[in-house]
């Protein structure tokens, strides 16, 4: 008997090592590894350059006079989704007019892992937005029981892009869509422009709406990952828009949009809240996420980077406490863009830090997904249907057929192309104000670690692993990712 026993204790002694062995080899280690630099800077042609090959020596407490860079691999964070950016119709509109070369060109910009910057999100919109050539439906004005329902219009040219930018990002691209309006007999201004609300008669029609699109995008081949209730819920546009309070978003979910898409088999499909600015997320965080019955649909939250239309600052603070609130829930950014187009700008340098900027902050304040607003749009800064023309990260000068890439698409693609999915954010911090940083570690053992210097001068600094460092040197209004 004693002897069993032993065997067995030698048995599960063995186990627990074979175990702790496994866990082991699984920890990230700066044992023998080299560190890939590329960099993009302002006044250089520097643009995601290799622009450096370090190696890491032993490394004891910095001085004050240094500036560094503190990553702790053991501390790990959300997972990451990806990032990506929306194919709306203006997009679709703009590259059919590019010729087959450009086209290619174009894909592989985005898309491409190797030749690109490795997009592996998508947003597109349900039915019309500003940025398409005129306000369109699906169904004839009237029709509450949707037995008009075709998106025909779509296949002309969003469905098309969409298609292709699947297959050369290998087949797979998370896909998930908005509405910016109802139609104008369900609201209650009778007009998809102009805000108004959602009668409370059409609920469940409107409900029965997103099924309907659902359906009819996966027929096409298009698996949809998830939709969110509705575009920017607190703004009245002048263009396509709907105004839900947050009482009345948790109510439309809780009674319609939650059970419709179970019953209809389509349980999976995510809700995604808010959507609209970071200022007022909280509230509507605190209103749908304490109503249980509401939250049980919901995935997580939605947010854009507009809220400074009112002369502040970006509130990234507002996403780190509606994750420390709800950690429960994810979060996601859905929109972003340059506004008020101007094309002796496109390569302002301003407006790829601003990428870098808020992709750093909502990244280390728990956002699992970041997607950028159109990917592509035309020298003036559309189609846009009410004038609301905006920067992307690639533009095409339709009267030359040649594309123009911006800053916003190389500081996109210092995380884009890098950071896998799965990756895990781990901890990481700075010394000085003039440098941000963020670390994922990618599932093959890889770390990206992403340092911005939105300073006027070049800052040398260090890059500190535990009892390991490289020193690093980042120029002046540059951004940079380090793989190691």
């Amino acid at each position: 008997m004693k002897k069993n026993t032993l065997k067995f204790l030698c048995f599960l002694f063995t186990v627990s090592a074979l175990a702790q062995q496994t866990k082991a080899k699984k920890e990230f280690t700066t044992n023998g590894k080299k560190i890939t630099v590329y960099t993009t800077a302002e006044n250089t042609n520097l643009r995601l350059t290799s622009t450096d090959n370090l190696s890491f020596s032993a490394s004891k407490q910095p001085l004050e006079t240094e500036i560094s860079v503190f990553v702790e691999p053991t501390k790990k964070f959300q997972t990451f989704m990806g990032i990506g950016g929306a194919i709306t119709d203006a997009s679709a509109e703009i590259f059919a007019k590019l010729s087959k070369e450009k086209q290619t060109e174009f894909l592989n910009a985005y898309y491409d892992k190797q030749k690109g910057i490795g997009y592996s999100l998508l947003r597109t919109t349900i039915q019309s937005s500003d940025f398409s050539s005129g306000s369109y439906s699906y169904i004839k004005e009237g029709d509450k029981e949707l037995k008009t329902f075709s998106i025909d219009h779509d296949r002309q040219f969003r469905i098309p892009l969409i298609k292709q930018a699947i297959q050369t990002a290998g087949g797979k691209l998370l896909t998930y869509a908005a509405p910016w309006s109802p139609n104008a007999f369900m609201k209650s201004n009778g007009n998809v422009l102009k805000g108004g609300t959602l009668l409370p008669e059409y609920y469940q029609t409107w409900a029965n709406f997103y099924v309907k699109f659902i359906k009819e995008y996966e027929k096409e081949g298009i698996p949809i990952w998830g939709t969110s209730t509705q575009n920017e819920p607190m703004a009245v546009q002048t263009w396509e828009s709907c105004i839900y309070t947050a009482e009345a978003e948790r109510d439309f979910i809780k009674n319609f949009l939650g059970p419709t898409l179970k019953k209809e088999k389509l349980g999976d499909k995510k809700i995604i809240v808010w959507d609209h600015n970071r200022d007022l997320m909280n509230y509507r965080a605190n209103v749908i996420y304490s109503d249980p019955e509401a939250a049980k649909y919901v995935w997580g939250m939605g947010f854009h980077w507009y809220e400074n239309w009112s002369g502040g600052d970006s509130m990234f603070d507002n996403v780190a406490k509606v994750n420390e609130a709800y950690p429960d829930k994810k979060l996601l950014f859905t929109e972003g863009c340059v506004e008020k187009f101007d094309a002796a700008k496109y390569q302002f340098w301003g407006n790829g830090e601003r990428y870098g900027i808020s992709m750093i902050n909502d990244f280390n304040n728990g956002t699992v997904g970041w997607t950028d607003w159109n990917i592509l749009l035309d020298q003036n800064g559309g189609p846009n249907h009410v004038g609301n023309f905006c920067f992307a990260p690639i533009h095409a000068d339709t009267t030359t057929g040649e594309l123009i890439y911006t800053p916003s698409y190389y500081y996109i693609g210092h995380f884009s192309k890098f950071i896998r999915l799965n990756a895990k954010r781990v901890s990481t911090a700075v010394s000085r104000s003039g440098l941000l940083s963020t670390s994922f570690l990618n599932t093959d053992g890889t770390m990206a670690t992403i340092v911005m210097n939105k300073t006027d001068k070049e800052i040398t600094y260090n890059l500190i692993i535990a009892t390991e460092k490289t020193v690093v040197k980042i120029p002046a209004h540059a951004i940079q990712t380090l793989v190691y």
